[in-house]
């Protein structure tokens, strides 16, 4: 059963059903939930735990809610021996979710954003469950200088490893600045891989100017030991993300981890703009973080001469160099290049001129959009540029680098693929863009939109399977991602994939899958031959049931 887009759109569901639920005192029954009829025999009951050590949890709150109405929930707080029980309930399908403080809100057999649900009146033992609570994990430590003195506002970045639909990828996970002590910390972490980075300034820097308006060298200019800057540093004290030393976190851990900081020489970089030219822009800084660029700030821009310019406050390293159009001052080009040498010039011939591409896009039956409709060009790496859809259902990207790129979109409600676009007057079945340098793309998309949810039951011999991955495949996965769809199986084996594109797919399942890279081509095609074909067609709609049962096959 899905549970949710997210592990914070999960407590923020199961905030919702605490204000919605009938709150009992230890040692007392719940009410039932409004439309369960007294007469009902089953009922879930079990223990709630540490998933560390399996001891039982106090004083946890558990809540049920109907899998069909999640309104209709009750929630109960747990005895001195972590036992919950729900008596009086009908048959069907019920979320079962804890909390506690100090532990991650989790949902049964929580995995990602799935869990399984629990089915009363299927034959199936509902009493004795153990529903895992996760401890949660505090990451702290100092920000040090080179002389081992605190350094105030730092700025500290937290990064996580998501393993997430059998792909790894590092994202942001958060931000904290050092008190005056060089403090920070990260509470109420879950447990991972994760990594940290460290932006300051030396308090004593300073970087005046080179080279004087006359052209002459700045005899002013402070001692080289003035005229420096702190790198970006990681954990393990390396400069560039790509070396960067993880930090495995355990569940229940209190980890410290003190990163010190060491001045290298300031870079002073020129650049010029034309002398008629009103008003100019500097060039713009990123570093490449792991996934994604991060922007770099310098320490100003000077004058130095008629139309010369001069950037300081910059370490050596490598960076994403972005220009500025001289006339319109919109970033036009850009290039990744190693800034190493002091007077090095950035002219605006750096790197290639970005493209623009504008994606008219067309509904399917010419049905208005979602409030909340935003497009996404994404690149080989996964890196991706989105903007809102305007009021005329058209998107414009400005400054692209050159590349291929897939159009994917994120909606409220419903999920859409592009069945075909038209290019520059071309027509293609494809979702991806090639992009020249400096080209102007108009595309006309047009979209197929999820209206089928395939239901069935995922079996080893004639019994259900709980807690298994079940996967959607379509053709060609590795190019068309955003056709997969996914479901763990409930208590008595049962699924449903839900928002499903038209097409012809595979559907799978596998045993004890959650965190396997299951994605990968040479790992997916093994199951995938002994999985079941299933395709939708246009006109199919609402619920697909499949008369076979799906297959569980071992991870």
């Amino acid at each position: 059963m899905r549970n949710g887009p997210s592990r914070v759109c999960l407590m923020i569901l199961a905030l919702s059903l605490w204000s919605l639920s009938f709150d009992v005192c230890r040692g007392q029954t719940p009410s039932s939930p409004q439309d369960v009829p007294q007469s009902a025999t089953s009922r879930i009951a079990g223990t709630i735990v540490n998933a560390l050590d399996g001891s039982p949890l106090a004083r946890a709150r558990v809540s049920i809610s109907e899998a069909s109405n999640r309104t209709n929930s009750v929630s109960l707080i747990t005895s001195e021996n972590g036992h919950f029980e729900f008596p009086g309930l009908k048959t069907g399908k019920f979320s079962l979710q804890g909390a506690k403080r100090g532990f991650l809100s989790a949902a049964y057999d929580q995995h990602e954003q799935y869990s399984t649900a629990i089915v009363t009146g299927a034959g199936l033992d509902t009493e004795h469950l153990v529903l895992r609570l996760t401890p949660l994990a505090l990451l702290s430590g100092k920000v040090l200088d080179e002389s081992g003195d605190p350094v105030r506002h730092a700025q500290v970045r937290l990064y996580r490893e998501y393993k997430n639909a059998g792909q790894n990828r590092i994202s942001a996970a958060g931000g904290s600045s050092t008190d005056d002590q060089g403090f920070y910390e990260f509470p109420a972490l879950t447990p991972g891989n994760y990594f940290i980075s460290v932006e300051a300034k030396p308090w004593y820097a300073v970087h005046p100017a080179s080279v004087t308006p006359d052209g002459t060298a700045n005899r002013a200019v402070v001692p080289p030991s003035l005229d420096v800057s702190y790198p970006t540093t990681y954990y393990n004290g390396v400069t560039e993300a790509d070396s960067a030393a993880s930090i495995p976190v355990k569940a229940a851990d209190h980890v410290q981890i003190d990163v010190q900081l060491n001045p290298v020489p300031s870079l002073h970089l020129f650049f010029r703009v034309p002398s008629d030219q009103q008003g100019f822009s500097p060039p713009v800084f990123q570093k490449r973080v792991f996934d994604s660029p991060q922007f770099v700030q310098s320490e100003g821009t000077q004058q130095i001469s008629p139309g010369v310019f001069e950037v300081a406050g910059i370490p050596a390293g490598k960076y994403i160099v972005q220009q500025r159009d001289s006339k319109t001052g919109q970033l036009s080009r850009s290039a990744e290049m190693e800034l190493s040498q002091n007077g090095q010039e950035l002219d605006d011939s750096i790197g290639e001129p970005g493209a623009k591409a504008k994606l008219a896009i067309r509904f399917p039956r010419g049905e208005k959009p979602p409030k909340q409709f935003v497009v996404f060009l994404q690149d080989p790496r996964r890196h991706g540029v989105a903007h809102q859809l305007k009021a005329d259902d058209t998107v414009e990207f400005e400054n692209l680098p050159a590349g291929k790129y897939s159009i994917l979109f994120a909606s409220q409600g419903k999920p859409y693929s592009v069945s075909r676009a038209v290019t520059n007057g071309i027509e293609s079945r494809s979702h991806d863009l090639d992009i020249a340098p400096g080209a102007s793309l108009d595309v006309t998309v047009f979209l197929s939109e999820g209206i089928a949810t395939v239901e069935g039951f995922a079996k080893r011999g004639n019994k259900g399977v709980a807690g298994a991955m079940v996967i959607l495949v379509p053709k060609d996965p590795d190019l068309h991602q955003e056709l997969i769809r996914r479901d763990q199986t409930d208590l008595d084996g049962s699924f449903a994939l839900r928002g499903v594109i038209p097409g012809a797919y595979t559907i799978v399942a596998v045993e004890d899958a959650w965190g396997f890279p299951w994605q990968q081509p040479d790992v997916l095609v093994r199951y995938v031959k002994h999985g079941l074909n299933v395709t939708i067609a246009d006109m199919m709609q609402g619920s697909v049931r499949l008369t076979d049962p799906v297959v569980v096959q071992p991870r």
